[in-house]
């Protein structure tokens, strides 16, 4: 073996090794989350307990961050022994105003996490303080450019909920078990890796939380895999976009995705989202702050997309991406506001008052760039029900703007069952075809729900990227051939099912039938005379 083999292969031993031992830390790290959820849950529904682990998380996770931007500060300025979480409020508090701005939040030193988990066993009065520390650190940025990003963070968190105890003593045990066993999280150094392990405890919490929550549960996050794959695709050709948006943003999943796989600096000027659920809004501005996006370079409202958006001011958008609710009542044509809706009326009529699916396809194309994709989850109904959402496809169809159809497997996501398709649209497109995908059988069985793999996702990609006809796969249709079919966009209306009926020589099978019959009446006659012959001995 030459020496740059020995090289090669010891660099790759070396990755390996790394990478089993990062999947083991993971693997441990789930396995005491999943424990310690189990442990504190008690009387607390699994859904709304979440939002006690989640806060506690970021409770952590901001003093750890504070902590380490200002040791870091000082040690470069010669103060090598200094340590934040030792120092007086007092000093602290002189340089508020400069670590807001950098930052975005406070924390005094006596209020910051590990300050608070040394004195809660033998604090009686634990849950005034927490109050108060959470009322400090929102309270931090009044005034600030961040305000609105760390207002009503905490709301969620009621320390004082009966569901945690009955009397403030039983409360403030759970409290101090709570505070423990997140102070016991192995999240590393800080300095290290602390930013996967903070964001990836929080999506095991979500996803654990979600699956076993029930609907309830999953309309709040779309699992792994599936955001994975709708970034893919709206980032094919892309090595970095202006600005990412999620009209349904949920906890955020979707939009984070972005910062995994470009890295966060390589979306240039943001992240952007809106919930109509004020418990996952909040979820989701913590999903941020615990990724480690700047204040600055997100902007997560709350509201309804549909009836009030709130990010006139910041489209178009070069990436979108969302999983909306399928099927919401909306107003519809019943708001005389939403007639005149620019971003609804181009397709001359409003999407149903029962069905607000093709209403979010419609927000999106309105706020994409010219140069963008938009890669949008919907109940497959949309592809070929009647009425206005037939007179939406034939708009959407007539001016070129649907790029790709792909049709997902079963039972992908929390809380529903249901097959799902994606829709992308473009508006750039360089022919006037329509690439429809039949991706309903790619996926593994794991657990309770099925899961697209990486070989799974890398081949619906590769057929979306190469844009041509694979046989029971793939089929690039022509916009005149969907017109002639009244606008349907089912995908089996296109991609050619498998036949996986057996072939038969009836020939042959006729042959073997023949001696089988044949087979029969000699073992009956045998039969008969065996009865016979007994019969005869008795008598």
């Amino acid at each position: 073996m030459t020496a740059n083999n020995k090289q090669a292969v010891s660099t790759l031993f070396n990755k390996n090794t790394f990478n089993n031992k990062k999947e083991q830390e993971r693997q441990a790290l789930h396995a005491t989350i999943w424990k310690m959820a189990n442990d504190l849950r008690g009387s607390v529904d699994g859904w709304d307990f979440k939002s006690y682990v989640l806060g506690f998380l970021f409770y952590r996770f901001i003093s750890e961050n504070l902590s380490s931007y200002i040791n870091k500060q000082q040690h470069q300025a010669g103060e090598k022994n200094f340590d934040y979480a030792k120092s007086s409020d007092k000093e602290a508090k002189l340089a508020k105003e400069d670590i807001v701005d950098e930052k975005g939040f406070f924390v005094l030193p006596s209020e910051l996490f590990e300050n608070i988990c040394y004195k809660a066993a033998s604090d009686d009065n634990l849950n005034e303080t927490l109050s108060k520390v959470f009322k400090n650190i929102e309270t931090s940025a009044q005034g600030a450019s961040s305000e609105g990003n760390l207002k009503g963070l905490f709301d969620d968190i009621d320390i004082n909920s009966n569901k945690l105890g009955s009397s403030v003593q039983k409360r403030n045990e759970k409290l101090v078990k709570l505070i423990n066993v997140i102070a016991d999280l192995k999240l590393g150094d800080y300095n290290d890796n602390t930013i996967d392990v903070f964001g990836d405890a929080y999506e095991f919490l979500m996803t654990m939380y979600a699956a076993n929550a029930g609907k309830s549960g999953g309309e709040f996050f779309t699992p792994q895999e599936v955001s994975q794959l709708l970034a893919k695709i709206t980032l094919v050709g892309k090595t970095e976009v202006n600005k990412v948006y999620d009209p349904a943003c949920g906890s955020g999943s979707l939009l984070l995705k972005f910062a995994k796989i470009l890295g966060k600096e390589n979306v240039c000027n943001g992240f952007y989202g809106q919930e109509i659920n004020i418990t996952t809004y909040n979820l989701c501005r913590i999903n941020m702050f615990l990724h480690d996006i700047s204040y600055e370079s997100f902007d997560i409202a709350h509201g309804d997309t549909l009836i009030d958006p709130k990010h006139w001011d910041d489209e178009p958008f070069e990436a979108i991406v969302t999983n909306p609710p399928y099927s919401i009542k909306w107003d519809g044509d019943t708001n005389p506001l939403l007639i005149n809706d620019p971003r609804f009326t181009p397709a001359g009529v409003l999407a149903p008052k029962s069905k607000a699916d093709l209403a979010f396809v419609m927000h999106c194309l309105s706020w994409l760039a010219t140069n963008g994709t938009a890669s949008i989850v919907e109940f497959p109904g949309v592809l070929y029900r009647g009425g206005a959402e037939q007179k939406i496809r034939k708009y959407l169809i007539d001016n070129n703007f649907i790029d790709t159809i792909v049709q997902l497997p079963p039972d992908l996501f929390f809380g529903t069952g249901i097959a799902t398709c994606v829709i992308v649209l473009k508006k750039n497109k360089t022919d006037n075809k329509t690439l429809f995908i039949d991706a309903s059988a790619e996926f593994v069985r794991g657990g309770n729900k099925n899961k697209l793999t990486e070989v799974n996702q890398n081949k619906i990609l590769q057929a979306f990227t190469e844009r041509k006809n694979i046989r029971h796969f793939a089929k690039l249709v022509n916009n005149a051939d969907i017109e002639a079919n009244d606008y349907n966009l089912a995908v089996s209306s296109y991609v050619e099912q498998k036949d996986t009926m057996e072939l038969v020589d009836i020939v042959k099978l006729n042959a073997q039938i023949k001696q089988i019959v044949a087979r029969e009446h000699e073992l009956r006659k045998e039969i008969d005379k065996i009865v016979t012959d007994i019969e005869s001995g008795l008598k």
